[in-house]
C-alpha cells in the first residue's frame, strides 16, 4: 500500500540526508514539510519544504504533451487520498494542487498526520481517480536554500499563535527562467518576493516589498503575499499578488533585485482572504480568476489592470474598491484552483460537508 511505501521512503530518505547538497544531485529526497507547489518547463516540480527553508526542483520525467487533461469528476477525493495513505480524512492537508502543463497530470501537496510527526507526501492523481504516490527516493534534483527564513519556533498565544517559518514560502510562479517566490523573511521588513533563477546558483535576500492597505488605511511591510500570479502589465511581466485581507497589488517583476525595497501599486480592495489565482485567455480577452473565502469565485478583466490608479486613500473597512469584478455564482467551496487546459481549470471543492472534491470546470 502506499501507506507502507511512504515509510519505507521515509527511512530511506533518512539514511541518505547526510549527502543532500544544493547542487543537482540524484537520489532520495526526505521532505520535512510539502507546501506549494509550481511547474517550470520539461516537467519540473518545484516543492516548497518550508520547515527547512528550502525549495526542491525535481526532475519527474513527466513531460509528454498532451493535448487535454481529461476529465476530472473525483468526489470525497480526501477520503480517497486518506485511505490510499492508511488514515482518516481528518489527518491529511491537501496543502496544494498544481496541473502539469506538459502532461496535464495532477499532482497534489499532502501532509499525512498533524503536528511534528506529519509525513509530507507528493501524490499523483489522474482523471479516472487513480492515486500514486510520487517517488523520491530515486530523483533527479537540486535544492535553493533561503538565507534569512524566520526562526522555526512557534510564537503568540492562542488563535494568535503561529509559527512564521511555515510563512517562508506563501505561493511560487515560474516565468522568463526564473521561480518567483513570496512569503516572510527574518529582516525587518519582513513580506518578501525572490526572483531566483533556474537552474539553482544561490538565493539572495530578495526584495522587501510594501503596500498601502485601503481597508487598514496604513503602509504595511509584514503581511506575505496569500496567492500571486505573472502577468504582462503594459509590455513588463507584473506580479499581481493577494493578500489577506484582500488588498489586489502589482509589482514590476524587474524590480524585484536583491536588497530592493519594492513599493507595490494597490489596484483593488477586494474583501477577505484569497485562496488562489489563475491567468487565463478568452474570446480575445485575459482574465484573472481569483477563489476568495467571503466572496467565492472572482473574475476580473486583466487586461484593464494597467488603467487604473493605485489606492493611497482609506477604504471603509470590508468595503471593496478599485479593479471591478464579476462573481462566478455557481463556483462554491473552490479550495484549489489551476488552469487544466486551455478551456478547463482544475479546483478542489469543498463541499457544505466538509468533504473535498476534485473537478474540472469549463472557464467562466
Amino acid at each position: 500500500s502506499i501507506c507502507v511505501i511512504v515509510a519505507s521512503l521515509m527511512l530511506a530518505s533518512m539514511s541518505q540526508a547526510a549527502h543532500h547538497a544544493s547542487g543537482g544531485k540524484k537520489g532520495s529526497v526526505e521532505l520535512s514539510s510539502s507546501g506549494s507547489l509550481a511547474f517550470g518547463s520539461e516537467g519540473v516540480l518545484f516543492v516548497a519544504d518550508q520547515k527547512k527553508a528550502r525549495i526542491l526542483a525535481i526532475k519527474t520525467g513527466d513531460s509528454k504533451v498532451a493535448q487535454s487533461g481529461g476529465t476530472y469528476k473525483i468526489k470525497d477525493i480526501d477520503a480517497k487520498v486518506a485511505a490510499a495513505l492508511g488514515t482518516s480524512p481528518d489527518q491529511i492537508l491537501i496543502s496544494d494542487v498544481v496541473v502539469n502543463p506538459a502532461s496535464r497530470n495532477v499532482y497534489l501537496s499532502v501532509s499525512r498526520g498533524k503536528g511534528a510527526d506529519a509525513q509530507a507526501v507528493i501524490l499523483t492523481v489522474n482523471s479516472q481517480g487513480k492515486i500514486d504516490l510520487f517517488d523520491l527516493s530515486n530523483v533527479s534534483y537540486s535544492e535553493a536554500v533561503i538565507p534569512n527564513a524566520p526562526e522555526d519556533k512557534i510564537t503568540g498565544q492562542g488563535r494568535r499563535a503561529s509559527n512564521k517559518r511555515m510563512s517562508v514560502v506563501t505561493d511560487m510562479a515560474y516565468v522568463n527562467e526564473q521561480l518567483v517566490v513570496a512569503g516572510l523573511s527574518n529582516e525587518e521588513f519582513a513580506s518578501t518576493l525572490r526572483a531566483i533563477p533556474y537552474p539553482f546558483k544561490k538565493v539572495d535576500a530578495g526584495a522587501s516589498i510594501e503596500i498601502y492597505h485601503g481597508n487598514h488605511g496604513k503602509y504595511e511591510t509584514h503581511s506575505p503575499v496569500r496567492t500571486f500570479v505573472p502577468f504582462d502589465i503594459g509590455g513588463d511581466v507584473h506580479v499581481v499578488a493577494a493578500y489577506t485581507c484582500t488588498p489586489l497589488v502589482t509589482f514590476p517583476l524587474s524590480e524585484l533585485k536583491p536588497k530592493a525595497h519594492v513599493m507595490g501599486k494597490t489596484i483593488a480592495e477586494l474583501g477577505n482572504r484569497p485562496l488562489d489565482m489563475v491567468v487565463y485567455s478568452k474570446a480575445g480577452s485575459d482574465y484573472l480568476l481569483m477563489a476568495n473565502s467571503a466572496r467565492g469565485i472572482m473574475k476580473v478583466e486583466a487586461m484593464s489592470l494597467d488603467s487604473f490608479e493605485g489606492i493611497v486613500a482609506k477604504v471603509p473597512n470590508q468595503e471593496i474598491a478599485g479593479v471591478p469584478y464579476k462573481t462566478i455564482e455557481d463556483w462554491t467551496g473552490i479550495m484549489q484552483l489551476d488552469l487544466l487546459d486551455p478551456e478547463n481549470a482544475l479546483v478542489l471543492q469543498q463541499t457544505e460537508g466538509g468533504s473535498m472534491n476534485l473537478m474540472s470546470i469549463g472557464l467562466p
